[in-house]
């Protein structure tokens, strides 16, 4: 099964990702793995904290991907970022964990467990969105299963939260038909998507690095993969926090 990211009217695609004015996402259940925290030749991340933010520690010192539920992790009073460092730069986000307390814990959940390290973002749609958090895309020989993959449970979209996404780097929960597909995939807006708002978890924004974003390499159109196109990589995911 697929995650992708659909609206009312899109249709059901078997892919984990968000729908262009028509197309969909959901996201199956990842299998275990144990692969070190510089999967794909990327390091942990390394770079400095803002002020007034501190890195948290990880929870486990390997990569680990399949849960049977996310673990209370964040504090909704306080404030998050996570710093995405791909292949093409490094990326800022404010996560909103007020707004959206239990998609902001799933990802700063799996994020300090390595879940994300070596993944890649295996669907960009020009002035769309580009979509990752799929365990499966670390492996190249597993490309024609990207996007089923998730974290071995999945839970309920926070949709109704009053945030929109209404301009470019808005940062997404994808998911398939029903609301609660949620699993580890997520996407950052390319440009205005009104038209899911309402309908997906908006949990970030892009505070820094919206330029990377826009570099990546589009992979997918509307509908299908790009032939030869190939798929950035997310090294590795830095939380911080400010108290």
């Amino acid at each position: 099964m697929k995650t992708l990211l659909l609206p009312t009217l899109a249709l059901s695609l078997a892919a984990c990702a968000p729908t262009q004015s028509h197309q969909s996402t959901q996201p199956p259940a990842g299998s275990a793995q144990t692969t070190p925290a510089q999967s794909a030749g990327q390091g942990s991340a390394t770079a400095t904290a803002p002020t007034g933010f501190r890195a948290l520690a990880p929870l486990s010192t390997e990569r680990r991907t399949s849960f049977a539920r996310a673990e209370q992790v964040i504090d909704p009073t306080k404030r998050y970022r996570a710093v995405l460092n791909t292949s093409k730069g490094a990326v800022t986000l404010e996560l909103n964990a007020k707004a959206a307390p239990v998609a902001v814990n799933n990802f700063v959940f799996l994020a300090l467990n390595h879940f994300y390290d070596g993944t890649r973002f295996h669907r960009v749609i020009e002035g769309f969105m580009a979509q990752g958090g799929d365990p499966l895309s670390a492996d190249p020989a597993r490309r024609d299963a990207w996007g089923t993959g998730g974290p071995g449970y999945t839970f309920m979209a926070e949709h109704k939260n009053g945030l929109r996404f209404n301009g470019p780097g808005v940062v997404g929960m994808a998911r398939s038909a029903s609301l609660d597909s949620q699993g580890s995939q997520f996407f950052i807006t390319l440009g205005p998507a009104d038209f899911l708002s309402g309908e997906y978890t908006v949990f970030g924004q892009v505070v820094a690095g919206q330029d990377v974003v826009n570099r990546l390499t589009r992979n997918y159109t509307s509908t299908v993969p790009i032939p030869g196109a190939g798929a950035d990589v997310l090294g590795s995911v830095q939380i911080l926090v400010s108290p």
